[in-house]
């Protein structure tokens, strides 16, 4: 099973691919509409409040919506890296 951390460590990753992707204004506004995710200034997880899952899930749902096909071809290695946290893109 997937610890807390895991997640955060999850999130920071996926937010540190696309920022090089989309750049960082547009990253951090996307997250910004994440509730239950509290970023620093530098887009990095400070804390996840509510499921873990759930907060992720609706991440890269506003990724994808932004970039679609793009962030799913962005996020697929990256995901393989925490084979206990199960997710659709």
């Amino acid at each position: 099973m997937a610890s807390h951390e895991d997640y955060k460590n999850l999130i920071n990753d996926i937010i540190a691919k696309q920022t090089v992707v989309l750049g960082s204004d547009i990253v951090l506004l996307k997250a910004k509409n994440v509730s239950g995710l509290a970023l620093d200034s530098s887009g990095k997880v400070i804390s996840l409040s509510g499921n873990p899952q759930e907060i992720l899930q609706k991440l890269i749902d506003e990724y994808v919506t932004l970039s679609g096909q793009i962030v799913k071809n962005i996020l697929t290695p990256i995901l393989e890296k925490y084979p206990d946290i199960k997710i659709s893109i």
